[in-house]
């Protein structure tokens, strides 16, 4: 598999003081995960997981704050409206999706500052969010806009409250990967289960004291947890987005690749990730397919990715129609004007050889088949977010 256009072979070009998205863990957690994997930390790392330490130490200091000064407001906060979900693989447009979504002022979403942050953004936000320099403008795996006050995946806010995550893999890249268990949640014992549960729970009280909307939420690991939400939230409604399988290979070994390079505490190796990659979109669909049946059909709507790009706008009046959101046309101009905005963007290109194309072929081929993907489709590719 080879990229054109954009891929290059780089060394993390971040320094060491620039904010990654560990910089928000508790101390407690942050402490126990070196311990875990050893403290095999690259020396070229060592400033990082100083500053990582020792902010660590601060935001372990700022939860108790904010609770001392919130605590008794924070506990009347109810999430009334159960959420919505945009569930789906990375790299399946859950992003695009998730932006073209909170367009609709009638709801919220977590930001990229309170993921960052869950601990204690409500009596923190106003000090960090204008240094703006601390975070790049564009994601490197997508060139994408990034931003404090942009929707974010809430598995970052869980990581940063001590909540164990397949994403932690990111940060020890060449261990075995982190907390498998956690993508699917079924084999967790009961506290462990109710405990994720619970974590849930409470960053979603914050975000909705912040803001008292229902809120939009999208996190790749969430398409194998459905039972474990319903078990929360039994009205909650879940779009499902689905992509093309050559592309989403080609594009999440990218995806995983930048993360790594940009938010770990070793110099990336690589090795076993083509097999991390397979395996987890079979361990993950495999959790959907058994679960999604829990789910009232009125509550979910499947979208095919190349529909929503090829007919946006039809394509989310469909889904607010069917997940009845609301009037679609008071979110119609403002989904025109990102349309209209974003109307440039250039997407990636890769080239799929024969060989893989043939091993995609064999190990996804049932997901090709069950959301209407052809197996004779060309290799050459183009990705977008």
């Amino acid at each position: 598999m080879a990229e054109k256009g954009r891929e290059k072979l780089v060394t993390n070009p971040y320094p060491f003081w620039a904010a990654r998205f560990w910089h928000g863990m508790l101390a407690g957690p942050w402490f126990r995960l070196l311990a875990k994997n050893r403290f095999r930390i690259h020396p070229f790392q060592m400033p990082l997981a100083f500053t990582l330490s020792v902010v660590s130490l601060l935001n372990s200091a700022l939860r108790p704050l904010q609770q001392a000064i919130l605590g008794r407001k924070l506990a009347k906060v109810q999430v009334k409206d159960a959420p919505v979900f945009i569930v789906g693989h990375w790299r399946s447009g859950t992003t695009l999706l998730h932006e073209m979504m909170v367009l609709d002022q009638r709801y919220t979403y977590p930001t990229t500052y309170e993921c960052f942050a869950p601990n204690h953004f409500l009596i923190s936000s106003w000090l960090v969010t204008p240094l703006r320099f601390l975070i790049p403008s564009r994601r490197p795996m997508d060139n994408m806009m990034t931003g404090w006050e942009r929707p974010q995946e809430e598995e970052f806010a869980l990581c940063n409250m001590g909540i164990p995550s397949p994403y932690l893999t990111m940060i020890f890249p060449n261990e075995p990967p982190q907390y498998p268990e956690y993508f699917d949640l079924e084999t967790l014992a009961p506290a462990a289960r109710r405990r994720w549960q619970q974590a849930l729970v409470w960053f979603l009280q914050r975000v909705t004291f912040r803001t008292p909307k229902r809120i939009i939420l999208k996190s790749p690991p969430h398409l194998a947890r459905i039972r474990a939400i319903l078990e929360v939230f039994p009205d909650a409604r879940f779009v499902h987005i689905v992509r093309n399988p050559y592309i989403l290979y080609a594009s999440t070994v990218k995806l995983w690749k930048s993360l790594y390079r940009f938010q770990a505490l070793q110099v990336p190796k690589f090795a076993g990730l083509e097999e991390y990659v397979f395996s987890c979109f079979e361990k993950m669909y495999a959790a959907f397919e058994s679960q999604a049946h829990l789910v009232n059909p009125s509550r979910i709507h499947e979208v095919r990715y190349e529909d929503l790009v090829r007919d946006p706008v039809g394509e989310m009046k469909r889904l607010y129609e069917h997940l009845e959101l609301g009037e679609f046309d008071l979110l119609a101009p403002k989904l025109g004007a990102y349309l209209k905005q974003n109307d440039g963007y250039r997407t990636n290109t890769y080239e799929v050889d024969p060989e893989l194309c043939r091993k995609i072929d064999d190990r996804w081929g049932r997901f090709m088949r069950r959301y209407g993907y052809c197996q004779d489709e060309p290799a050459l590719v183009r990705e977008s977010s």
